[in-house]
């Protein structure tokens, strides 16, 4: 079993960013990540709310560049999918399916994956009019029609700042009531560009190169219906990925890690950063933050460590 001072699960953002700092730390530190360096980011056809790029950014080029940087300062970086984690005598065990890792330290930063809908349409049109973030996506459909379908708080307040943007907004929801709470409820009936589509599932995302109408049913009468639109923002959930966590580090009711401001979880030694946090913002500046923050942490509990023995 190879050891490291600084293991470092996920590369998204967070991840990236904790890469980065660890390498200028002159630490010894492994990136693994099961998927695509940057995440959920890499489908994002332009950040507009990075800090930096005023004309706006692709997620996978912030991605190649982040990870570019990480590389230059020395992070190993691995493909491979974290399944387990040990603690013993305050050791670090990292177990992935091609094998063990230890570590001082560990930094968590597995994200959380989005419910997908299911729907025909969905996968062939991501980044080509179906997206996941308003605030992060919402300014390339100004002035369009847009769908949103959920309706819980996430869904009701991605419509409503959808509306600062889209010429109309259609919440689909398949309940003949909103799960969001009554306050936001009331934001949401009170602007004039929010319609409300209930009892209602989408059946397929159609179009060309994008998104161009959507395909609904109705739940009591299984009535079919078409609605134009040029975007579908699908927000009916999220979970993050720490079933392997469960028993090991304090979770909150969803599963999210419960951190402290320095971003340490109910383990010393382990830290978590980024969309995997309880509270997150779930916004790629916020993810680079946390991931700065635990770097900066987990070198303080190395060195810490090392005065001790």
């Amino acid at each position: 079993m190879k050891d490291y001072q600084l293991i470092i699960a996920g590369g998204g953002p967070a991840g990236l960013t904790a890469a980065i700092y660890a390498g200028r730390a002159r630490l010894s530190a492994l990136l693994i990540d099961r998927e695509l360096l940057g995440g959920q980011i890499t489908v994002s056809p332009s950040l507009e709310n990075y800090p930096g790029f005023p004309d706006g950014i692709s997620g996978a080029a912030v991605a190649e560049l982040m990870e570019k940087q990480a590389r230059k300062f020395g992070t190993e970086i691995v493909s491979g999918e974290v399944t387990g984690l040990k603690v013993e005598a305050g050791r670090k065990t990292v177990r992935t399916y091609d094998g063990d890792y230890g570590a001082t330290a560990v930094i968590i930063a597995g994200g959380a994956r989005r419910v997908d809908l299911g729907a025909p349409g969905e996968k062939e049109f991501n980044g080509k009019g179906v997206f996941y973030c308003a605030t992060c996506d919402a300014p390339l459909f100004n002035n369009k029609a847009v769908a949103v379908v959920g309706g819980g708080n996430a869904a009701i307040a991605e419509a409503l700042f959808m509306a600062k943007f889209a010429s109309s907004v259609k919440v689909v929801h398949r309940r003949g009531q909103l799960r969001a709470d009554r306050i936001l409820e009331e934001q949401a009936r009170a602007e004039p560009k929010l319609e409300f589509i209930l009892e209602s599932v989408v059946r397929r995302i159609s179009g060309d190169a994008f998104v161009r109408e959507v395909e609904l049913e109705q739940v009591r009468t299984g009535e079919k219906s078409r609605l134009p639109v040029q975007g579908v923002l699908i927000a009916v959930g999220t979970t993050p990925n720490t079933d392997y966590l469960k028993g090991v580090l304090a979770l909150d009711e969803a599963g999210y890690i419960v951190t402290n401001e320095m971003m340490a979880t109910s383990v010393p030694g382990i830290f978590a950063a980024g969309d995997i946090r309880h509270n997150s913002i779930r916004q790629v500046a916020s993810a680079v933050g946390d991931g700065a923050v635990a770097a900066v942490s987990a070198e303080r509990y190395i060195s810490d460590q090392s005065r001790a023995h």
